[in-house]
Formats: structure tokens, sequence, C-alpha cells
């Protein structure tokens, strides 16, 4: 494999807005490419296999695990598991493609230090944690126990933001796309001529 693209990893407490800063950057860019992640996670309505993730059971994850087939894995919740696979980075890879990534804390992290200076890590700042909380609670996907549990989650994720390459803060969404851009731009060495 000869091209060896650079990795922007996006992350983000969940409601934060970092799926829609990276599919407008998945829209901006063809050097661009999304990694797919597996999950262990209930499938939902709207989501397709392959596309938005890659849908296994907890035995088949553990497996594969155990058998070092990922680049980054946890398990989020009780038998609810992450992670990036291999072959996802190779494919991105052989097609010639830079990755974005969109993923929870520790796994950004784990990619950071597995990647060096050929990865960019960006937190994706919500203007305030009561915003972030207002925006899951709009969404409906999910149930008062599971809204609590994320919600708990979310104020841990908050502490890790310094932990990043850089910060994005997402308040107005219109400036926020352009600043995305422009850190993929720079990261890239990316100049308007």
């Amino acid at each position: 494999m000869d091209f060896k693209g650079k990795m922007f990893v996006f992350t983000a407490p969940s409601g934060a807005g970092k799926t829609t800063i990276v599919r407008h950057l998945l829209k901006t860019y063809d050097f661009l490419d999304f990694s797919i992640s597996a999950t262990t996670r209930e499938k939902r309505d709207h989501e397709e296999n392959g596309r938005d993730y890659y849908f296994m059971s907890p035995e088949e994850f553990r497996y594969r695990a155990e058998n070092d087939e990922f680049v980054e894995w946890e398990e989020v919740y009780e038998d609810q598991f992450y992670g990036t696979l291999k072959s996802e980075v190779t494919r991105l890879w052989e097609n010639k493609k830079h990755i974005a990534f969109d993923i929870d804390v520790r796994g950004a992290t784990n990619i950071k230090k597995l990647y060096g200076d050929d990865c960019l890590a960006i937190f994706v700042k919500p203007p305030s944690i009561e915003t972030l909380i207002s925006r899951l609670e709009r969404r409906r996907t999910e149930s008062e126990e599971s809204l609590k549990k994320r919600i708990a989650r979310v104020k841990r994720e908050m502490n890790y933001e310094n932990s990043f390459d850089r910060i994005l803060v997402n308040d107005l969404l219109e400036v926020t796309f352009k600043e995305a851009e422009f850190i993929v731009e720079g990261f890239l060495g990316i100049t308007d001529e």
C-alpha cells in the first residue's frame, strides 16, 4: 500500500453535532472518505449495515477483538461495543482517501496515540451543556433510562476537551462548517492560489 493518507478524528459528546460536521466535509471534499465503525448496538430504522455501521453481535465483536482486528475499540455500555476495524483503514487508504472519523472520546484518543502526526483530533464542543442536553432530548431516539446514561456520559466526556489538537465550538452551524473546512485544508496544506 503506497498511499498513506491523513486522519481527521472528530469526537464529541453525543448530540454536539460531530456527525453533521463530518457529513458536510464528506460532501465538500472528494479526497475525504468516512471510516465506518463496527458496533453491537441495535440498528436504528434509518441505518444501513456497511454504510452507517458494521453491525455485529457481541460474540462476533469479541472474537474480532481477540484476533487483533481493531485499530481501537471499547465497551461503551454493557455488551455495547464500538470500534474501528483495521480493514476499514486499509480499504480507505487503498482507495487513496484521507479518512474522517466520527467516534467517541476514548476511541479518538487511541487513534491519535497510534497514528500521531498523521492524525488530527478535533473535539466538537456544544455552546453549553444545557444546549447539548436539549439537543439529546429533542432527538427522541431513546428511552428515559438510556437518555440519563447518555447525559451522565456527556458530562464526563466534556472534561476531555483539552486532550485534543483542536476544539471546534458548534454554535452557528454554517460558521462551524467553514471552521471545519479551514481545519481540514490547513492540516493538508491546501492553499487558495
